[in-house]
């Protein structure tokens, strides 16, 4: 049974797919985060979570292979395994910011992360992403719940300055140290 957590999760991962579906891709082609292709960006995503959910002992199966988009396809497939185990998803563990669920981190950090490494990939694909209003709600609220470590060694760059008029999205993209 998949819980409306889980739903929010697997929604990000439904755009996170479609982007990866364009034609032609130059996945070599360098993303916004600095000496990363949008090969090496979707690594990264498949890597972590894979990482997260050995670390629960969840059973993840040998790395996929392929071209960027048939390892995330493969990924998606064992995770969508996962999040429909209630039991896997309500499994309780002490995280960094305190007691949660595996279900519970899929969505509030793994979703965020799908949503911003989407922009990173689509950026690099020489393609925009538009959040909606619901989603930069979630990055705003993960972007808080971080506190001190939003800027620590491997999450965000420094943030940089932009406009208090300018979009949410564009301000968003800036305290993570994007430039729109």
């Amino acid at each position: 049974m998949t819980t409306t957590t889980s739903q929010s999760y697997l929604t990000d991962a439904d755009t996170f797919t479609a982007l990866l579906a364009t034609p032609d891709a130059d996945w070599g082609a360098a993303s916004p985060c600095e000496g990363w292709s949008a090969a090496d960006v979707i690594a990264h995503v498949v890597d972590t979570q894979r990482d997260f959910l050995a670390q629960r002992d969840a059973e993840i199966g040998e790395r996929p292979t392929g071209t960027p988009p048939e390892v995330w396809a493969a990924h998606d497939a064992v995770v969508r395994r996962l999040l429909a185990d209630d039991s896997f998803t309500a499994t309780e563990y002490a995280g960094f910011f305190g007691p949660t669920t595996v279900g519970e981190t899929l969505t509030r950090f793994y979703g965020f992360d799908l949503l911003v490494h989407q922009w990173d990939v689509a950026r690099a694909l020489g393609r925009d992403v538009t959040w909606d209003d619901a989603q930069m709600d979630r990055i705003d609220q993960a972007l808080d719940g971080f506190g001190e470590h939003l800027y620590g060694e491997g999450i965000c760059r420094p943030a940089l300055d932009a406009d208090a008029d300018a979009p949410r999205q564009t301000r968003l993209l800036a305290r993570m140290g994007r430039a729109a």
